[in-house]
């Protein structure tokens, strides 16, 4: 979970068919492995493909699993903090030095010490890069003039960034990054690195404790001259399970991720996350967390929100909560779901150096039917921002089972809010915290945009908590803030935990999204 603590400092769509042969169910139970090509690379077609992928992912989940080893040596053996900080990629040593994209390599390292192979693909031909330290500079403060020449072996690389002309057509920003595990991250225009993706998430939040499976090769696909994307694929390995990917990186207003991926467990996997979005939320106005800090609000996002298999649209504000927290959305085939930052500016948090405000939001669409399963949320308690304690996922009902192949496509948006235009009020802000009448209530206070009732008589607000009870709910127009207030109070009653909800109604149904909470006694 500290990784965010070194990602965070260290930077200053195309349609998907599933696989060849026709469509396949999401999680198949019943799709047959693909043949296992010979593994002698001269006897392997050239053109370089998903499909190929794949077949390395099933026969390598009909081995042990062996986790890949790098005897790291000095200049990046035992590196501090700051020491890796200091290690920075050339420019000049793109290997594409390309006009609209760019490639920079990532050294191993502090946290950073399983080796990572990278594939550079051209015109479906594979050509390995070989590690070669020579493409670092190295800060003078923590390394000798001759660090890079002093580097004897092929230690493999931690990972690789993308860069696209993202918000400047004269300039490559940085667009993504894949380092560790199988985590990456993505940069929309004007956006700043905040939450990250995953590839698969394994037993989170779990008494049995969390596996972390990584990528261990990838693919990268050098883009034609009139291309807005760029192809990545990846073979993903760990001890219960083997798996193919591919992103197609469109960079833009919003950054587009066109994912696919085929999974072949080694074991049946009860507790499998697919498409897991992690995140952060130290306090913020509506967990009443009540830190000492001149800021108001510190998190990369604020909410849970998704879109139900039967169009409802739910929105869950995140908390910092004393224990250890997971709630589970039962869905079938969601429309969407992602963790979101719905509040926009500077003032909500005065951060003149995180800048919270432009941490992006990530909102995951499903290809095709996902059946039933639930929208998972886990909570975890932190002291500081520094580290991750927020994972969303969804998680199939029925277990993906092993020795069998397991297919699952979906686009990943990165962007300011998610892309949702139904006709629906949202929610701008949650605020709670003891009740001013006292007796041992605590007062809920929702914002939801003002606009849609303009003119037209105030709904009624459906307040319900599944312990405890509601009182006094009243609505409330703002017009120079552009809000429409819902307020009212929850008293516990002797209750543990409470889940709380509430929805704006009118004569046709309902006009604003269901608002969810949950409250514990802390």
């Amino acid at each position: 979970m500290k990784r965010r603590l070194f990602l965070g400092t260290l930077t200053a769509a195309a349609t998907l068919g599933l696989t060849p042969g026709g469509a396949r169910p999401l999680f198949a139970q019943d799709a047959a492995p693909p043949a296992i090509p010979p593994t002698d690379p001269a006897e392997v077609a050239p053109a370089w493909s998903f499909d190929r992928v794949a077949e390395r992912a099933a026969e390598l989940a009909g081995k042990d699993y062996a986790r890949p080893v790098a005897n790291l040596t000095a200049p990046f053996a035992d590196l501090g903090y700051d020491a890796y900080r200091g290690i920075r990629f050339r420019r000049e040593a793109d290997p594409w030095k390309l006009p609209g994209f760019g490639l920079d390599l990532l050294p191993p390292g502090m946290l950073y010490t399983d080796p990572v192979a990278i594939n550079l693909v051209e015109n479906g031909t594979v050509r390995a890069l070989p590690f070669d330290p020579s493409v670092f500079q190295f800060d003078t403060i923590s390394f000798p003039p001759d660090a890079a020449a002093a580097a004897p072996g092929d230690m493999g690389w931690s990972g690789f960034r993308l860069r696209a002309n993202l918000n400047r057509p004269d300039h490559l920003d940085e667009l993504a990054v894949f380092q560790g595990a199988s985590y990456f991250r993505a940069l929309s225009r004007g956006a700043r690195y905040g939450q990250s993706a995953r590839g698969l998430a394994l037993g989170t939040g779990s008494a049995e404790g969390e596996e972390f499976p990584a990528f261990r090769e990838f693919w990268i696909h050098r883009p034609g001259p009139r291309d807005r994307a760029v192809t990545v694929q990846a073979l993903l390995d760990s001890p219960s399970v083997a798996g193919a990917y591919e992103f197609i990186i469109t960079p833009g207003q919003d950054t587009v991720i066109a994912t696919r991926a085929a999974l072949f467990p080694r074991r049946d996997l009860p507790q499998v996350g697919i498409a897991p979005l992690t995140s952060m939320f130290w306090f913020g106005p509506g967990d009443g967390a009540g830190e000492d800090d001149y800021r108001s609000a510190v998190h990369d996002t604020d909410g849970l929100q998704m879109v139900t298999g039967t169009g409802q649209r739910l929105w869950r504000p995140l908390i910092n909560p004393p224990t250890l927290q997971m709630s589970a959305f039962v869905d079938d085939n969601p429309r969407g779901f992602g963790l979101a930052q719905r509040m926009r500016d500077f003032a909500d948090y005065q951060d003149a150096e995180a800048r919270y405000e432009l941490r992006p939001s990530a909102w995951v669409v499903p290809r095709g039917l996902w059946g039933k399963g639930a929208v998972s949320l886990v909570e975890i308690p932190v002291q500081n921002e520094f580290n991750d304690n927020i994972v969303s996922f969804w998680q199939p009902a029925a277990p993906l089972v092993a020795g069998q192949r397991h297919d699952v496509a979906y686009d990943l948006i990165f962007g300011a809010l998610p892309p949702d235009d139904a006709p629906l009020a949202r929610v701008r802000q949650t605020r709670t915290g003891v009740s001013v009448n006292g007796r041992g209530a605590r007062s809920y206070v929702i914002d939801y945009d003002l606009i849609l009732f303009e003119g037209v008589d105030d709904p009624v607000a459906a307040v319900t908590a599944s312990a405890g009870t509601i009182e006094h709910p009243y609505l409330m127009r703002l017009p120079d803030q552009g809000v429409l207030r819902l307020a009212f109070e929850f008293r516990d009653e002797g209750a543990e935990l409470a889940d709380l909800s509430a929805v704006l109604n009118g004569p046709t149904g309902a006009l604003s999204e269901t608002w969810l909470a949950r409250w514990t006694r802390g």
